[in-house]
């Protein structure tokens, strides 16, 4: 590298500009880290309400099973009266 190159890379503008571009990086990587933090929460809570989704889908399904048999008992009983 000449002399003048050297110099011109030492420039206050030059290094204003590096101190800069660092704080633009460290923002994203902040950024980064929040959004991953993030995307681990939501599916955590996805998680979450995929299983309460699956019991109540098995609480509804014993229901409509014993309304079913109470039906069915209450028809039976009209049959024999």
């Amino acid at each position: 590298m000449d002399a003048a190159y050297r110099a011109g890379m030492d420039s206050p503008e030059v290094i204003a500009r590096l101190h800069a571009l660092a704080a633009r990086v460290d923002a994203l990587a902040a950024r980064a880290q929040q959004l991953a933090e993030e995307n681990r929460s939501l599916r955590q809570q996805q998680e979450q309400l995929s299983g309460e989704r699956a019991q109540l889908l098995a609480k509804n399904e014993q229901a409509r099973s014993r309304v079913e048999a109470m039906i069915a008992r209450l028809k039976s009983l009209e049959q024999h009266t």
